[in-house]
């Protein structure tokens, strides 16, 4: 058996926000809205990022988070952080560096320099 990955998804209380929020800075599209309950953003790599409508989103650290690669790594997180995202760490080791952030709901993510 082979599982390929097709969507992470999400828990939010605000799915249509937080999905063209991210939508934005992935260069991804909304492709599903399904009346703000349940929204899917399709990146251009292929993989999608649902974003789900709940009361009440699981509290405490995210057990899953993505990573993402950018050309010009300072760049693209002060445009993140500028558009709401939030810090939380700078990271390095030998040949490696990258930073960790917050959507505008708080979901850790990690922005690494292209390698």
């Amino acid at each position: 058996m082979t599982l390929s990955p097709a969507m992470i998804t999400v828990d939010t209380t605000d799915a249509l926000t937080l999905g063209r929020w991210w939508a934005e800075h992935t260069g991804g599209e909304i492709v599903e809205e399904n009346d703000g309950w349940f929204v899917m953003v399709a990146l251009p790599s292929g993989l999608r990022l649902g974003f789900q409508k709940v009361e009440d989103p699981t509290p405490g650290k995210n057990r899953v988070h993505v990573d993402f690669v950018a050309e010009d790594l300072d760049a693209t997180v002060a445009a993140l952080r500028a558009a709401g995202a939030g810090h939380v760490g700078d990271h390095e080791m030998p040949g490696f560096r990258w930073v960790t952030l917050s959507d505008p709901d708080g979901n850790l993510f990690c922005v690494s320099g292209s390698h």
